[in-house]
């Protein structure tokens, strides 16, 4: 990995960042990648991967988290988000991969569930899977459908608290960001409560995969060597924003602070183009839903909306969303893919 965006002496807004600067900043949360970096056969090449958000390492299904999902601009293909919006709640990994690869991870993110979980689909309901995708089809060869449902099982079994991997690696391996090497960047904010003498985290984790060379907001970052050659793609690229938080908000609150990360992406230089898949996924650690409850009635603490704290959560989501796709960009490397494809990094080693 290269360094993150602070390392090279940028400050973004002016909330303070987590420990980690990462999404595993929010207690509990993990991240897992697995990475495919191969030659297949004549010109082809396997430049893809998975990444796995767990939003806490226990059982899922049967602990849910209260969620939300918000779709900036809709050029996508992801899996679950009419049941995460209907029903306010993920109750499996939020996977990421390209965007052929969404049956295969979702295919093996239902077997892990399902094994975990014998009483799915028999004894109890079944599952609702999250997947979201970005085209990486400038550098991975997507129609050879390299990703198997055995990677989105392996990124799950990967998944730690540490700080997470960014970069060129997981579901950011083929990535391209305004036309220089994008994928998986992350970052985080702390919001203090002082009424209740209180920190709480809001995390992000980036999949970027948009925008031209000439969106991107040079002015902003002058040492750049804004000479360097980028690439066009054939559509205009997507990303998909993975918000967490241990803040107790409601689904309804999570989807009015997922639409603040369309302020960070904005910031970055997007102006959610046609054919982008712009999109939020958002959750709360904060009250866990369980499945087998037989209560009447779920008790919630949540923030008030009236209060100036819930406007400083809205700016730490802006904040960490522009901050996690520009640490996608500072820590991507130099990639390679088919045809002998060359993706130049942005900030170099």
């Amino acid at each position: 990995m290269g360094k993150k965006i602070r390392e090279r002496g940028y400050k973004i807004g002016s909330l303070k960042p987590g420990k980690k600067n990462c999404i595993t900043d929010v207690e509990g949360v993990k991240v897992g990648h697995v990475t495919l970096d191969y030659p297949l056969e004549g010109e082809d090449y396997a430049c893809t991967g998975v990444t796995a958000i767990l939003p806490h390492g226990g059982n899922l299904f049967t602990d849910k988290v209260v969620a939300a999902s918000y779709v900036i601009n809709g050029f996508g293909k992801s899996t679950g988000l009419v049941q995460v919006n209907e029903l306010g709640i993920i109750e499996s990994p939020i996977m990421l991969t390209n965007t052929f690869g969404v049956p295969a991870v979702t295919q093996g993110t239902l077997e892990y569930m399902l094994e975990m979980n014998p009483e799915i689909g028999d004894t109890t309901g079944t599952i609702n899977i999250v997947v979201g995708e970005c085209n990486d089809g400038v550098l991975n060869s997507i129609r050879k459908f390299p990703v198997h449902s055995k990677h989105a099982i392996e990124a799950i079994t990967n998944a730690t608290t540490d700080q997470a991997e960014e970069g060129a690696v997981g579901a950011g391996k083929g990535m391209v960001c305004f036309g220089y090497k994008g994928g998986i960047g992350s970052s985080s904010r702390i919001i203090a409560d002082e009424n209740e003498n209180k920190d709480y985290i809001v995390g992000c984790l980036v999949l970027s995969n948009f925008g031209s060379r000439e969106e991107f907001p040079f002015n902003k970052y002058p040492d750049l060597q804004s000479e360097k050659e980028s690439v066009t793609k054939p559509a205009d690229g997507s990303i998909i924003i993975i918000l967490a938080t241990d803040i107790p908000l409601s689904d309804r609150q999570l989807q009015r602070v997922a639409k603040r990360c369309g302020i960070g992406l904005g910031r970055s230089g997007s102006h959610f183009s046609h054919g982008s898949g712009d999109i939020v996924i958002a959750f709360s650690t904060a009250n866990r839903v369980s499945h087998f409850s037989q209560e009447n009635f779920e008790i919630a603490k949540h923030i008030r909306e009236d209060q100036p704290i819930f406007n400083t959560i809205f700016a730490a989501a802006a904040e960490a969303a522009e901050e996690a796709i520009m640490n996608s960009l500072s820590q991507a490397e130099t990639t390679t893919g088919r045809n002998g494809k060359i993706v130049e990094s942005l900030f170099g080693e």
